[in-house]
């Protein structure tokens, strides 16, 4: 027990340590090499402190964080890709402007990101999530580009309203438990009791829902991903997505069976999985691509729950965790892959474009891969009714769309014809994609004690490769009519409301100020931590009497 605490206090420890060390503008210049080592207590965490508890503090200031199985699957494979994009931008970023202010937002959206994973108590998850908020807002900035700020602000708005919801959320959570506890077990518990269970289910799923990339709060994915540097879009999109997937599981009421709320929140889910889809097809820059995927992606987790909760069926976030398991480390891999076709040629680019070819592939359900396991792992949850159907639609545009992109990813490729990519961009890259073959598998084998000869029946493998079939074909067909399409935008809807942002000289100089403070980390740095003590004051100190 003593070493699960260990390894849960430094879960947080570590890289709060890192990031208190770039106070420290030399240290701040230097740290980019060491990212690879701060999710490194995390991966320990997931395979060491299982069922481990963690109390820092005391009364109405003690933090509570506790790993089950469910977080520990999320939290191992998101502090894996975590790392090893990390060690990529250490490469990717090496000798680049702004390196500091990258490493500190990395190091603060690198904490709430594994924190929500362990997080067992609201003050905890909602300190968390606003961490990663802010940190993850400085990633899509870090170019300074028109078009990031115009993303970084979109992000930052949207990331607001989100945790405003949530916050609201946890306020009604609070008022309906009987007693003083904070630990969502206790409050979740308490919920379908509650005099206000309709608003607070609504404000949880607009709130962690958007996290998670719900239309049409969706926008700010394909913005944010689009402007990050590749190394903070793998993470952005494998990672700290899941963050909305995990606060969903904590907080939806699973053991009780509410069925409006389940057939809500599933036609979101597969409605999303279907609109990632139509519009990722329309898209050519192979970020894009992947970002409507994780959209449509996301879509598929979220109607998972919505069955669960429909009947409820607690399994269903463990099916859940498992498609987002494998999410995480093929997404983070393929963005990485951009990278680094950036940086082949095209006589070397043949064995890269072949391993990506499979694992987007298994994305959408490919025979004897790693989404393969992830599809039959929620073919459970969704039935055999119209929510399995869908799902099978959805899995076939999947194929699709993963062969858009390895044909965009292909023209992406360097003008150098003998080019090839630095072994500090192909390690990390290779780790995650052995990575991402390998642990479904030992998760099929293990936590679900599966057998490979239930996989290999002809009725089974005929049953998974119909979706990916009919993508392929339809495919087929899009290549000889694929002109016809129309160009949507990158954010899509958030266009439609770009006439509407401000464009006098004075929002300009608030921006140019802004920026300014900002390139102060030092100084942002403190102002956070007083911040979030001043918060935590409030909350506890003078919030319940």
């Amino acid at each position: 027990m003593m070493l699960g605490q260990l390894l849960l206090a430094t879960t947080l420890g570590l890289p709060s340590l890192m990031l208190a060390t770039c106070l420290s503008a030399r240290v701040r210049e230097r740290m980019l090499a060491l990212l690879v080592f701060a999710p490194l207590p995390a991966i320990a965490a997931a395979l060491f402190a299982v069922d481990s508890q963690l109390l820092v503090g005391q009364g109405r200031l003690q933090l509570a964080l506790q790993l089950d199985v469910l977080g520990a699957i999320l939290l191992g494979v998101a502090a894996l890709l975590w790392s090893m994009a990390g060690l990529y931008a250490a490469t990717y970023l090496r000798g680049t402007a702004n390196c500091g202010r990258f490493v500190v937002c990395w190091l603060m959206t690198l904490m709430g990101c594994l924190g929500a994973f362990v997080a067992a108590d609201m003050f905890s998850f909602y300190l968390l999530l606003a961490l990663l908020g802010v940190g993850a807002c400085g990633l899509v900035v870090h170019d300074q580009s028109a078009s990031a700020w115009r993303s970084g602000g979109i992000y930052m708005g949207l990331s607001l309203f989100a945790e405003s919801c949530v916050l609201l959320a946890f306020i009604l959570l609070a008022a309906g438990t009987q007693g003083d506890s904070w630990l969502i077990r206790d409050v979740v518990a308490e919920l379908p009791q509650s005099p206000w269970c309709d608003v607070t289910l609504g404000l949880l799923i607009v709130g962690l829902g958007l996290k998670a990339g719900l239309v049409p709060l969706h926008v700010w994915m394909p913005l944010a991903h689009a402007a990050a540097p590749i190394p903070a879009s793998a993470v952005l999109s494998g990672a700290v997505v899941k963050v909305g997937i995990i606060g969903l599981i904590r907080f939806l009421p699973l053991q009780t069976a509410l069925p409006d709320w389940g057939f809500a929140l599933t036609s979101a889910g597969l409605f999303t999985a279907l609109y990632g889809v139509a519009i990722g097809i329309t898209q050519q820059h192979p970020k894009a691509v992947l970002a409507y995927s994780s959209v449509s992606q996301m879509g598929v987790i979220v109607a998972v729950l919505g069955m669960g909760l429909s009947a409820g069926e607690t399994s269903a976030a463990l099916y859940a965790v498992w498609y987002a398991a494998h999410h995480v480390l093929v997404k983070g891999t393929l963005f990485l892959a951009v990278g680094l076709a950036a940086t082949t040629g095209a006589r070397h680019l043949w064995p890269l474009l072949l391993v990506v070819a499979v694992l987007a592939l298994g994305l959408g359900g490919l025979p004897l891969t790693g989404g393969a396991l992830a599809k039959y792992a929620v073919k459970g949850p969704l039935g055999d009714g119209l929510a399995a159907t869908v799902a099978n639609v959805s899995a076939a545009g999947t194929t699709l769309l993963m062969l858009h992109f390895v044909y965009c990813l292909k023209t992406f490729a360097a003008t150098d014809a003998q080019a090839q990519p630095g072994k500090g961009l192909l390690l990390p890259w290779c780790v995650l994609a052995l990575a991402s073959l390998l642990i479904p598998w030992l998760m099929y084998l293990w936590v679900a004690a599966g057998t490979v000869t239930d996989l290999l029946e002809p009725a089974s493998l005929w049953l998974a490769l119909r979706p990916p079939l009919v993508g392929m074909i339809t495919a087929i067909a899009l290549w000889y009519w694929g002109g016809r399409l129309p160009r949507v935008p990158i954010g899509d809807i958030a266009v439609l409301f770009g006439g509407l942002m401000p464009r006098n000289g004075g929002v300009s100089l608030v921006f140019t100020s802004l920026d300014a403070w900002l390139r102060r980390w030092a100084l942002a740095c403190m102002a956070l931590l007083v911040l979030s003590l001043l918060f935590a004051w409030t909350l506890y100190g003078g919030g319940r009497g």
